[in-house]
């Protein structure tokens, strides 16, 4: 992905696990090096990575271990229909977790 000079990666994790959340939740953000920690243990642990500068820019207005708010809920139905798919392609499985790219891990690792 290329940036521009001026241009500052952000990244916001999602979770939703409908045996313990009622709601998804937004379990890490962060700008600029933190970001670049997320995407990168999002990638080490195999969870899908999807940019998405909007959503960035809905997301990242709220606070870490926050339910999404409701009048997300359809935005944020997507981008999990969206995960769903590719790991029922890709990896045979139904994982979760949703990193969001411009954006994340299940529970905050605990280095973040």
């Amino acid at each position: 992905m290329k940036r521009s000079q001026n241009s500052i990666q952000r990244a916001v994790a999602l979770r939703y696990n409908d045996e313990q959340d009622a709601t998804p939740k937004v379990v890490a953000k962060g700008a600029g090096s933190m970001a670049e920690k997320i995407i990168r243990i999002a990638k080490e642990r195999n969870v899908p990575v999807r940019q998405d500068p909007d959503m960035i820019q809905l997301l990242s207005g709220i606070d870490a271990m926050q339910p999404v708010p409701s009048r997300l809920y359809q935005a944020v139905a997507e981008i999990l229909l969206y995960i769903y798919q590719m790991n029922e392609e890709k990896l045979g499985i139904t994982r979760q977790e949703s990193f969001i790219q411009s954006s994340a891990p299940s529970d905050p690792p605990a280095d973040l």
